[in-house]
């Protein structure tokens, strides 16, 4: 089995060159996608909903495609790689597929290997941090001193942190990697674009119909834009009384963000106030999307392992393969919200009701849907 973890935010011509090289490395094996739900890892909200995404999956080439629940979609690329690899390796998968900018899968697993074992790199990361660097920049300078080598593209990054999570829970997942054909922050519209530039020019109304199949260009409609959410996590801010109880809000910044609040005029403006050489865009961009979908440092610490498994889209391959490992499964799987009563699934509702504030509504979906089924191999 082989798995692929996403958040097609939208799927573009690069997302479909990645799988169909997936399928020619490992012939005739079962695609599972652990996707991302509405919101991002990057503190952003999906521009088009998680079950248009998980058609636009299945219908570039995946078989199964498993939600990656809020709490670990929404946080640091570590715990990120915690969710997925962990839904990954209860469905058995056997091989984990992911894009790279180096191309170099031994470099990746040497420094994994560095980050979980070796003492010197904690230090050093801690000595950058105190220095004013931001963790990401503490991480690649820390590599750099233990090692000699540059890594600090993001999927780089992140690929580090599969290969960190395969290795500390001796995972039976092997990483391979597949070269990426753009630039994962360029805003420049080529064949290959990234989702970032795609992104962009949706939101400017550019015509994107080179860059994506045809199956995500008609799913590019009442788009969800972060900044559509301002005015309600202005409110949040204003009249929360202490802002430190959400995840990834220090203590000390939450009283700037009460101060900025008070100057912006948009989402936009607010992260610019804010963001440091200690604060990355990024790290901000979650920050307020947890304060906006009330994900607490209490909860974060309830919600800190998979406890359910959510198909959100499959063909008759997927499906084959989800009925023939059910009773293997430690943990469920879970179709139908209604007919639950995880805790985690239920935190995952409400934040489907507060995407839905943003544009065209998904809640019904979320709670009456079952998975969306492709009648193909």
């Amino acid at each position: 089995m082989v798995g692929i973890i996403a958040e097609y935010n939208p799927l573009h011509n690069g997302h479909k060159y990645l799988i169909d090289e997936a399928k020619k490395l490992f012939k005739n094996q079962t695609i599972i996608c652990i996707l991302s739900g509405n919101f991002t890892q990057r503190g952003d909200v999906s521009i088009i909903d998680k079950f248009k995404r998980a058609q636009e999956a299945i219908n570039a080439g995946c078989d199964l495609v498993i939600e990656l629940p809020f709490p670990f979609a929404t946080q640091s690329a570590d715990y990120f790689a915690k969710g997925a690899l962990s839904l990954l390796n209860h469905l058995k998968v056997e091989n984990l597929v992911f894009g790279s900018e180096a191309n170099d899968i031994n470099t990746l697993i040497e420094i994994a290997s560095i980050q979980n074992n070796n003492d010197n790199f904690n230090t050093l990361v801690g000595i950058y941090s105190k220095q004013g660097y931001n963790y990401p920049t503490a991480l690649s300078l820390a590599i750099k001193d233990l090692t000699n080598k540059v890594i600090d593209t993001p999927n780089d990054l992140l690929g580090v942190s599969y290969i960190k999570e395969i290795l500390k829970n001796n995972y039976n997942i092997k990483p391979t990697i597949i070269k990426r054909t753009s630039n994962y922050h360029s805003y420049e519209l080529k064949e290959t674009s990234s989702a970032t530039a795609i992104r962009n020019a949706i939101i400017n109304n550019v015509n994107i119909e080179k860059e994506v199949p045809k199956f995500t260009l008609k799913d590019i409609n009442n788009i969800h834009k972060i900044e559509d959410y301002f005015n309600i996590l202005k409110y949040k801010i204003i009249t929360e009384k202490d802002l430190s109880i959400y995840q990834t809000v220090d203590e000390g910044i939450d009283k700037l963000l009460k101060k900025n609040i008070a100057k912006a005029t948009n989402y936009k403006e607010l992260i610019q106030l804010t963001k440091s050489k200690r604060y990355t865009y990024n790290k901000i961009c979650r920050m307020l999307l947890h304060i906006l979908c009330n994900f607490t440092k209490e909860k974060a610490n309830e919600f800190n392992k998979i406890t359910y498994i959510r198909p959100l889209a499959f063909n008759n391959k997927g499906k084959i393969y989800l009925n023939k490992i059910k009773k293997e499964l430690s943990i469920p799987i879970i179709s139908k919200i209604t007919k639950e009563k995880d805790k985690m699934l239920e935190y995952e509702l409400s934040t489907t009701l507060i995407y839905d504030l943003g544009n065209e509504s998904t809640y019904y979906k979320e709670i009456h849907n079952n998975p969306y089924k492709k009648d193909a191999n």
